[in-house]
């Protein structure tokens, strides 16, 4: 999973596969959900992130995983 915030258009996209994008749909105002050939969801669009989400802060508990942080 990769979470990508872009400041220019104050979006941030939520990919939670790497498959391809076939089928967009808007949830809510400014929140797109994207999903694959099977209809799995594979990603989270949302615009003007930083008036919907506190983006200073993110939390994350006990995922089993290793953590990687990229600074842009």
């Amino acid at each position: 999973m990769k979470l990508n915030y872009y400041p220019e258009t104050d979006s941030l996209y939520i990919e939670l596969s790497d498959k391809p994008t076939v089928e967009s749909k808007e949830a809510s105002e400014g929140i797109v959900l994207d999903y694959d050939a099977k209809g799995n969801l594979v990603g989270i669009d949302i615009d003007n992130a930083s008036k919907k989400l506190d983006l200073k802060i993110l939390t994350m508990t006990k995922l089993p995983t290793q953590i990687q942080t990229l600074t842009a």
